[in-house]
């Protein structure tokens, strides 16, 4: 699937030394852009998966010569502004006089009329290497792939020179392979050496130079690095692109804005809170202005922008933003169709955060019976709805045990009630999914494993919140003077322990599933609250044991990048 999607909207990187990049402040870099950009500073980053870089294709405009730039002659190299893989295109421009390729870069070339050259053996084999490692791999055959491009790299350099872009043409789409397998130290140098051999072939004050080599170049460089967590270097990458795509562009122009969006992203995570949202809200006003206000682009920024305004603690901002996304999907899409109701649920959740609970239920409520609509009836997605408006009733409940403590056991029955068909709907779910990968007796695709994790998730979680709302409930009726023991609070918190152990010891659990490890954790701390017997030294020893995978995790995970 990924390469189908890198194929949909191919998209070059080629790195940059760091040591010909020169770092800028943004007030510097866009002093004519508004006010509001003027606050960005330089910049840190953790993995973006949840928020991602955006994956899609820009709207082009036949008149924009920015979305693919021809370097030089015929079959020249390429430079998109997309995210996914790009690699070299067949293509041939007009070559001014002033930039001829008439020089040493085409050694043994005879120059034609147009600015491309004559083929020869070396130049005519560059070309069907190139396609066929092209083809191969858009289909996902890395490894015959990279023969050709090897081959393809080789031909290039006999054929028309060693420092000729058809040569930084076949780098870069070695190097976007190497990327793809995450082979990274192989992928770099030959970033490097495109473009150094670009920047021999035209002068800084070019203007193909301008765009292709320093602005998408640096862009895309700019996205290598984040995929490395290399953020200054990312953001000096993105910082230079920014000011290279005004000059050119113009500041309302939407591939200004793209990388303005991915300098947000950076500063974000380097923790520079207001200049992330500063970049992020004029890349999204430069979308409206444009006329984007209803693409999957704007969405997804919008999204992003909610997602930054709920951690950074200001959920009003965080509200309207979501309100507006909602307001798209529903004029867009209608209410039937599920990515309105993912639109409507995340607002709920933000409504619920504040004590909007009334809101917040009854937007709940209207997804759940959209998706009761559009789903099979024990659909995952059923589940982790009634597990959320367990909570808000839950919350509901504690909101009214000061009044009215017969009111508040009444709504814990209803959140109660809910559970129970959310723990249904999981484990139905979880067992199927299970049986499903014993009958194919091998191992499950990663597309099951996903499902199965995010199922025993929901059912964790579920189990949880039931054994925490047995704990509540416990607390309430002993305020009435009534007495009962823990015993249904410790029997739910026991399965949840359970179902854990059961995919743990089947080797369900992977090492990277720390979602689940954090949800019985959170199991096993409830539970260690409840007792007081000789198990308890057992429980306690099991919670130091997970969080110190969990620990270990994060560190591996850290190193890693």
């Amino acid at each position: 699937m990924y390469l189908r999607q890198a194929a949909a909207a191919l998209v070059r990187r080629t790195p940059v030394p760091l040591r010909t990049v020169a770092a800028s402040r943004y007030a510097k870099i866009d002093n004519a852009s508004s006010a509001s950009l003027s606050m960005l500073l330089s910049g840190k980053m953790e993995h973006l998966n949840q928020y991602g870089s955006e994956g899609y294709n820009s709207r082009v405009h036949h008149k924009d010569i920015w979305t693919w730039i021809f370097i030089s002659g015929h079959a020249a190299l390429v430079l998109g502004l997309n995210r996914q893989p790009v690699l070299a295109e067949d293509v041939s421009i007009e070559l001014s006089s002033k930039n001829d390729v008439g020089g040493p870069n085409l050694t043994g070339l005879r120059k034609i009329e147009d600015g491309s050259v004559i083929s020869n053996t070396h130049t005519s084999k560059w070309r069907i290497f190139t396609d066929q490692g092209r083809e191969l791999f858009l289909q996902g055959k890395l490894e015959e792939a990279e023969n050709f491009f090897l081959s393809a790299l080789q031909e290039a350099k006999e054929g028309f020179g060693e420092k000729d872009p058809h040569v930084a043409s076949s780098c870069n789409n070695l190097a976007e392979l190497y990327r793809v397998k995450k082979l990274f130290d192989k992928a770099e140098p030959l970033y490097v050496e495109a473009l150094n051999i670009l920047e021999e072939s035209f002068g800084p004050e070019d203007i193909r130079y301008n765009i292709s080599v320093v602005g998408a170049t640096l862009h895309n460089l700019g996205q290598f690095f984040v995929m490395r967590k290399k953020l200054e270097d990312a953001q000096i990458c993105y910082e230079r692109a920014l000011k290279i795509k005004r000059r050119v562009l113009g500041h309302d122009h939407t591939d200004y804005a793209d990388t303005m969006y991915h300098l947000g992203m950076v500063l974000y995570l380097q923790g520079k809170i207001k200049d992330s949202e500063a970049l992020v809200q004029d890349s999204i006003r430069i979308l409206e202005d444009g006329g984007l206000g209803e693409s999957t682009i704007y969405i997804r920024r919008l999204r992003f922008l909610a997602q930054v305004f709920s951690k950074s603690n200001q959920p009003a901002e965080a509200e309207n933003a979501q309100r507006k996304i909602l307001h798209v999907m529903e004029f867009s899409k209608g209410w039937n169709s599920l990515d309105t109701v993912i639109a409507a649920e995340d607002l709920a959740l933000t409504l619920q955060s504040i004590g909007r609970l009334r809101e917040a239920q009854e937007l709940l409520q209207r997804c759940l019976d959209v998706r009761k609509s559009l789903l099979p009836e024990n659909h995952i997605q059923i589940s982790a709805n009634l597990l959320h408006m367990a909570r808000v009733t839950m919350l509901s409940s504690s909101q009214l045990k000061k009044k009215d403590s017969c009111e508040a056991i009444s709504e814990l029955d209803k959140a109660k009630d809910l559970l129970s068909n959310s723990i249904r709907i999981a484990q139905h779910v979880v067992d199927k999914l299970k049986e499903n990968g014993k009958l194919k007796n091998h191992k499950s695709s990663r597309a099951t494993e996903r499902e199965r994790h995010a199922a025993l998730v929901i059912l964790l979680q579920s189990l949880d919140t039931l054994g925490f709302l047995e704990i509540t409930r416990h607390e309430l009726l002993k305020s009435k003077g009534e007495h009962q023991p823990f015993l249904e609070a410790e029997n739910v918190l026991r399965q949840c322990i359970s179902s854990f152990k059961e995919f743990e010891e089947g080797g369900s659990i992977s090492s990277n599933s720390g979602a689940v490890k954090v949800e019985y954790l959170s199991c096993l701390k409830h539970l260690s609250s409840l007792i007081s017997d000789s198990t308890l030294q057992e429980l306690n020893e099991e919670i130091e044991r997970v969080k110190i995978q969990l620990s270990q995790s994060h560190k591996s995970k850290t190193s890693s990048s």
